[in-house]
């Protein structure tokens, strides 16, 4: 009977804790451990480009790293920039939009440098790192974006996203492609006088 009673207690405790895990959605590192760097490298990809891009980033430069997850996942139909009906067109045309986050924001106070990557969306940034930018606090902050685009540059986004944010000291930004290396994003990151 108490091998049966240990049994059935183990098992409580394990659904416990799973439930615990699942609850909390899968957190980044980011979220829910103490920071192992001063540099947090925050990142939102629609198709995987952006993405590439930060990994690589963050691996250089010893950072930590968190991605900018929607709520309500994008798909291909969403991201046709040729029709003004889609999703994403809808979002940009309208400054106010801030699609929901998923998963707790990252606690920003144990680190000094924040770089925030996204890809260009019509000469600007995708309202979801608006949201992001918006709600949490980068005081004091030194702060650089690195964007991905076939073509477009810069445009007015980083522009927008410091009067969201309201806060930090924004060094300039940089595009970078899927071909980008580790060291050219290293290199560019040095230039700007961060170090890991």
């Amino acid at each position: 009977m108490k091998k049966i009673l240990s049994v059935l207690f183990a098992l409580t405790l394990l659904v416990s804790c799973l439930s615990t895990v699942f609850a909390e959605g899968g957190a980044s590192a980011a979220q829910t451990a103490e920071p192992t760097s001063h540099i947090l490298v925050v990142y939102f990809s629609a198709t995987g480009t952006t993405k590439g891009v930060a990994e690589k980033l963050a691996e250089g430069l010893s950072a930590d790293l968190y991605e900018i997850v929607p709520q309500e996942p994008y798909t291909d139909a969403d991201l046709n920039y040729g029709n003004s009906k889609s999703r994403t067109s809808k979002e940009m045309d309208d400054p106010a939009c801030r699609p929901a986050i998923a998963g707790e924001l990252p606690d920003l106070a144990g680190y000094d440098t924040v770089l925030i990557g996204y890809p260009i969306w019509w000469g600007d940034v995708p309202r979801i790192v608006s949201n992001f930018v918006e709600q949490v606090d980068l005081t004091d902050k030194t702060l650089a974006v690195f964007f991905t685009s076939g073509s477009s540059g810069l445009g007015s986004s980083m522009k927008h996203l410091e009067q969201q944010a309201g806060a930090g000291t924004w060094l300039e930004g940089k595009r970078f492609t899927s071909r980008t290396t580790a060291q050219d994003l290293v290199n560019w990151a040095k230039g700007l006088g961060i170090e890991p």
